[in-house]
């Protein structure tokens, strides 16, 4: 069965961290890697990148708090948060790039302020 499931979300204060796990089933992350969220009535937006080689990229917003990073021999996608913000509350969901044609269920990240 082909599978992405995201782990390691939660309630946490701002300010805090967070270490989110991604791991996929039946299919192999070849190439570029990416985490994503989606906050309540707004559309999904790529946070962060890492090609195989292990380049990075990341969107403004969390630049400089979160860093991804990914195990290629155990096929995972990590996704270390600190700093939190309450903006950053949000179902955050691995997937590959160009992103593959289904998705994980995701992770619930909610930060109180």
């Amino acid at each position: 069965q082909v599978q992405l499931v995201e782990s390691g979300g939660g309630l946490v204060q701002a300010g805090g961290s967070l270490t989110l796990s991604c791991a996929a089933y039946g299919i192999i992350f070849s190439s570029s890697v990416g985490w994503y969220r989606q906050a309540p009535g707004k559309r999904r937006e790529l946070l962060a990148t890492m090609t195989r080689g292990g380049n990075t990229n990341y969107a403004d917003s969390v630049k400089g708090r979160f860093t991804i990073s990914r195990d290629n021999n155990k096929n995972m996608v990590f996704l270390q948060m600190n700093s939190l913000k309450a903006e950053d509350t949000a179902v955050y969901y691995c997937n590959a790039l160009p992103a593959f044609s289904f998705w994980g269920q995701g992770t619930q990240v909610t930060v109180s302020s």
